[in-house]
């Protein structure tokens, strides 16, 4: 599982030099080595952050959404074959198991946070807290 921060953004650079001083690599990583992601698009606007996670052929039962703190999780858990008396042919739809977590910046109120889902698609949107809307200071 990797915890993305959403607080700033991490130019290459910045990468570079968080690989080159982690003591439990050996060597230097190249994209190719890292685990393929779950499909997730996020991105913020001027009233807060969205979260767009794939969920194919997963229901919203099937799906967990928790908030630990400043952390948000969404995760779900491949059981046990329910159908056991069917016999499959051809299985194209991977329904893996994902667990994903977000530090998500206290400018972003978690506590107003709205999901919907639809056509396979979790949609999730956290407002900006109203503190962090931008002021106009008038100068005297």
């Amino acid at each position: 599982m990797g915890t993305l921060f959403l607080e700033r953004k991490f130019s290459p650079l910045d990468i570079l030099v968080r690989n080159f001083f982690q003591a439990d690599q050996e060597e230097f990583t190249t994209p190719n080595n890292r685990i393929i992601n779950h499909p997730v698009d996020i991105y913020e606007d001027k009233t807060g952050l969205y979260f767009d996670i794939a969920c194919t052929g997963l229901t919203k039962k099937q799906v967990k959404v928790d908030i630990e703190g400043d952390i948000l999780r969404v995760s779900y858990t491949k059981g046990k074959d329910e159908e056991k008396d069917v016999h499959v042919y051809h299985s194209g739809i991977a329904k893996r198991s994902f667990n994903l977590g977000y530090k998500i910046a206290r400018r972003f109120d978690l506590s107003k946070i709205e999901g919907s889902m639809k056509d396979g698609l979790l949609k999730l949107f956290i407002p900006l807290t109203p503190e962090s809307k931008p002021k106009t200071v008038s100068i005297k």
